[in-house]
């Protein structure tokens, strides 16, 4: 009996020490802890498919990156290469070929006005003229007799002062008839007419007819519009936090609207007034003139304002995920602790990756600057800086399976 219960004493204490051994002799506090966060921007991968994706590491360059500025504008031309065309005295049109997109060389007739008071004008510069030529005769008459002593100076003073009255005449109506575009020295009684000829000042492209054969233009009235295109420049407008970055000669690219190819434009000058939205014009000189730009074309240019040398990384080293920037860089330390059965050689061909959120600057020949966060080794650290997008592919996919 006693060796009964010694036996059964025995075997419940192997029983228990069995049920011990068999919940693993560890507590979960025993366990590593990795914080979800953590585990979700990391990923493993073996030494095959580290060679299938083609991954590249690298580190974080020192780049000289040119700091930019967005702006929008429009192509125009200087005040003094576009002409408003109008008549001094009005009068009717009479003739004229222009059509809006006409091309005009400098001295070319453009319209025929019609206007009774040419006429009035043509006939008191002749008479003028005519007295003139008499005054001018006495005067020089008067002026022999008086050394002569024959006449007293009270007519040669008469006489000078009728003559120089109508020299400013003469000069005045000479004056009047160069305005309406016509030659003094080729009215005469034979030529007066009421018609006149309106000439090209500039040689350029017509971009407004306002008028039409028959009708009365004011003198304020403008008829057509010439503007030469062979010097357009770029308007562009900045916003007033942009200003302290600009300076005269900073190079600009610019792209018209339908195109891919950037022109170049060199800064100018820069306006000296804020409108009322709180921008200013800068004017800039186009680098390579081309005929068949217009002014009035919209376009979006980028202002190159200097360079400095940054953190940056080449373009492929950087993802878009979920709107924001990520960098993948590989992990000294595995995230978990390897078992002692795990054999070294397994241990060495696993690559362990982390994804970290990044800001982005300024991008130029392949590369982006980054701005990284405070605690992050640009000196030592390994970044991906090429298939960075198979790493996200397959750490997104594992919590899919998870």
């Amino acid at each position: 009996m006693k060796l009964l219960v010694k036996y059964l004493s025995i075997s419940i204490a192997l029983i228990c020490l069995s049920l011990l051994v068999s919940c693993g002799g560890k507590t979960p506090s025993d366990e590593p802890a990795t914080s979800h966060s953590e585990k979700e921007n990391t990923t493993e991968f073996t030494q095959a498919q580290y060679e299938t994706a083609r991954i590249e590491l690298g580190k974080v360059q020192r780049k000289q990156i040119s700091g930019t500025t967005k702006v929008n504008g429009m192509l125009d031309v200087p005040p003094q290469q576009k002409v408003s065309i109008s008549v001094p005295l009005g009068g009717f049109l009479k003739s004229s070929s222009l059509l809006q997109g006409s091309r005009v060389i400098k001295g070319q007739v453009i319209a025929t006005i019609e206007n009774l008071e040419f006429i009035k004008l043509q006939q008191d510069y002749v008479e003028a003229k005519n007295q003139f030529e008499f005054a001018q005769t006495d005067y020089q008459r008067q002026q022999q007799l008086a050394v002569e002593s024959v006449n007293a100076m009270k007519a040669l003073q008469q006489s000078k002062t009728t003559f120089i009255s109508w020299e400013v005449k003469v000069s005045s109506l000479g004056e009047q008839l160069k305005v309406l575009g016509m030659n003094p020295s080729t009215v005469s009684p034979t030529t007066i007419s009421s018609l006149i000829q309106l000439y090209a000042p500039i040689n350029g492209y017509v971009t407004k007819v306002n008028v039409n054969i028959g009708k009365y233009v004011n003198p304020t009235d403008i008829l057509f519009e010439i503007v030469d295109t062979e010097h357009l420049h770029a308007e562009l407008t900045v916003f007033e936090k942009d200003v302290p970055k600009l300076r005269i000669g900073q190079k600009v690219r610019f792209t018209l609207a339908n195109e891919t190819v950037a022109r170049t434009a060199t800064v100018y000058l820069l306006g000296r007034e804020i409108s009322a939205d709180r921008t200013i014009r800068i004017h800039c000189h186009i680098d390579k003139e081309d005929t068949n730009l217009l002014p009035g074309m919209y376009l979006q240019a980028i202002v190159e304002t200097g360079g400095a040398s940054v953190n940056a990384l080449p373009n492929d080293a950087i993802i878009d995920y979920q709107g924001k920037k990520y960098i993948f860089y590989q992990l000294k330390e595995q995230p978990h602790s390897a078992s002692k059965d795990e054999s070294k050689e397994q241990h060495t061909s696993e690559f362990h990756f982390a994804m970290v959120e990044v800001q982005i600057g300024n991008s130029e020949m392949g590369y982006t600057e980054i701005i990284l966060p405070p605690d992050f080794n640009a000196d030592t650290n390994q970044v991906v800086v090429k298939n960075a997008y198979a790493i996200l592919s397959k750490m997104k996919n594992s919590e899919e399976e998870e």
